[in-house]
């Protein structure tokens, strides 16, 4: 991995405010976002969560910023849009031909099942009412959700880093893996298989969500990882590379944390600036036990 790379990590330090949590204490979470830099413009979509008790993930939010950091909201989509029980991370993508699509990731009411919908529309201000079609249904074996998406300008690849909850053994849905899909559309995707898994014995044992990509060439991304089922909702971050066959995560690296609560530091997204460095949105818990959407440039 090089040097460039292991420079431009993300850390707790220097991280300022962009959405606070929208409440006081544990359940109360402002985060799993998403972030792009479209003509000088910063684009965030990110998820608002109560207690499992109020509501869980009860609405997602779309904003924009000239700086990175202070953000105006455009849109909302609230929860029962979608019929669903929670939504968890969006995705926003401005679209090859025009126009914009929101991904949401949706919790099927009563049940460990999730899955993946969107919403398409001329402009970010429309979404809310844009053109609806499921796009990862999942099954009664996987739940999917949390997906990470990125086109490639020189072939018009749409490429997909997509986290899979097995539903075959009752109790231990929380486990996670990613998968790799392909799409000509951003709409009809071909799986390409797992990509990356947890480490027995590792901090990352219970599960492993790619939540970035760091850099394209060679791949590098940054991924959510947990030990066991009791740190679901608070993963940390940690660093895999592309070895021509999967994703290797960094042994040489510990996790990177919040310095608060319950250390959770995850759902990192990072914009790539034009000075070269990187602007990162991280969801990470604060003192009280909540989570704050902050953001930090590297």
């Amino acid at each position: 991995m090089t040097t460039t790379v292991l420079s431009s990590l993300p850390s707790y330090d220097g991280a300022e405010l962009v959405v606070p949590a929208p409440g006081s204490g544990p359940g109360n979470w402002a985060g799993a976002a998403s972030a792009i830099l479209v003509d000088g413009i910063f684009w965030l979509t990110w998820r608002n969560r109560r207690p499992l008790a109020d509501g869980r993930g009860v609405s997602v939010s779309v904003a924009c910023s000239e700086d990175g950091v202070s953000f105006a909201t455009v849109a909302a989509v609230d929860r029962d849009q979608f019929g669903c029980e929670s939504l968890e991370r969006p995705v926003l993508v401005p679209l090859p031909g025009g126009g914009w699509r929101l991904y949401l990731s949706c919790a099927t009411w009563d049940s460990k099942h999730w899955w993946v919908d969107s919403l398409t529309a001329s402009t970010p201000e429309e979404l809310p009412q844009g053109k609806r079609r499921m796009v990862l249904a999942g099954d009664e074996r996987t739940a999917v959700k949390d997906p990470v998406i990125e086109i490639d300008q020189k072939t018009g690849l749409w490429q997909m880093w997509l986290c899979c909850h097995p539903l075959t053994e009752p109790g231990h849905e929380d486990r996670m893996t990613t998968r790799w899909l392909t799409s000509a559309d951003g709409l009809d995707w071909t799986d390409q298989g797992e990509v990356l898994a947890g480490r027995a014995g590792e901090w990352d044992a219970r599960g492993t969500r790619v939540t970035t990509v760091l850099s394209r060439d060679p791949l590098v991304v940054l991924y959510d990882g947990r030990a066991d089922a009791a740190s679901n909702w608070f993963e940390t971050t940690g660093v895999a590379r592309w070895d021509g066959a999967r994703l290797v995560p960094d042994a040489d690296l510990a996790p990177i944390s919040s310095p608060y609560a319950d250390g959770a530091f995850r759902y990192v997204s990072a914009v790539p600036l034009a000075d070269g460095r990187i602007r990162f949105y991280v969801e990470a818990a604060r003192p009280d036990g909540a989570h704050d959407l902050v953001t930090v440039v590297r």
